[in-house]
């Protein structure tokens, strides 16, 4: 038990995650299909916000469901932003030399 105490710190220092600086070169197939996840699900609710817009008698609630579409609507337009300042600053396979 005591041998097994000891080793405890070390299994903490392995799990604690490092920041990277800069991001990777290239986007894994796991993080593409997160990314593409993330930017449905926020098309999704923008689209979603917009027609419970639409829906509302009430003026306050039709403010705040117009709200919450306009952030989801900009999120992903930040992330399509991320994603296509990034994918233009590639350069394509067929002029490495």
């Amino acid at each position: 038990m005591q041998q097994q105490n000891m080793n405890m710190p070390n299994m903490n220092m392995q799990n604690q995650q490092t920041r990277m600086s800069e991001p990777p070169g290239v986007v894994s197939t796991k993080d593409a299909l997160y990314l593409t996840d993330m930017m449905s699900w926020n098309l999704l609710s923008a689209k979603k916000a917009h027609f419970f817009a639409g829906q509302c008698q009430d003026p306050e609630l039709k403010a705040e469901a117009e709200k919450v579409g306009q952030m989801h609507q900009r999120h992903y337009q930040q992330l399509l932003g991320h994603l296509g300042q990034h994918a233009n600053q590639q350069q394509p396979l067929n002029n490495m030399q």
